[in-house]
C-alpha cells in the first residue's frame, strides 16, 4: 500500500533551503519515492490552516517511506532543511 509524506514548509532561511531543494531529491528517488507536490500555489477550503509551502511524496510503501525518513546520509541534508524552516511532517499510509 502506497504512503504519503506530507509536509507544510515555512522557509525562514533560503540560502541554507536552496542546499535541501539541491539534494533531497536524489535521496527520494534512491526510495522510490516521487514528488506529487513541490511548493504551488495553495487554496485555503475551510479552517485557518495557512500552509506557506507544501510537499507531498508518493513511496511504494510505508517502509519505503520509513526508510527515507531514516536513512543516515539524508540526515545531513535533513538538518538543512530543519535549520531553514519551521517544518510540520507527517507520514500517512494510502488505501488500497
Amino acid at each position: 500500500m502506497k504512503a504519503y509524506i506530507i509536509g507544510d514548509i515555512t522557509v525562514e532561511d533560503l540560502e541554507r533551503y536552496k542546499n535541501y531543494i539541491a539534494n533531497a531529491p536524489g535521496f527520494v528517488a534512491k526510495h522510490e519515492g516521487r514528488y506529487l507536490v513541490r511548493g504551488g500555489e495553495v487554496t485555503v477550503m475551510e479552517g485557518d490552516w495557512r500552509p506557506a509551502r507544501m510537499v507531498v511524496l508518493e513511496f511504494p510503501s510505508m517502509e519505503h517511506a520509513q526508510a527515507f525518513a531514516a536513512d543516515p546520509a539524508y540526515q545531513d541534508v535533513a538538518e538543512d532543511r530543519r535549520a531553514a524552516t519551521a517544518s510540520r511532517l507527517i507520514i500517512v499510509e494510502g488505501v488500497a
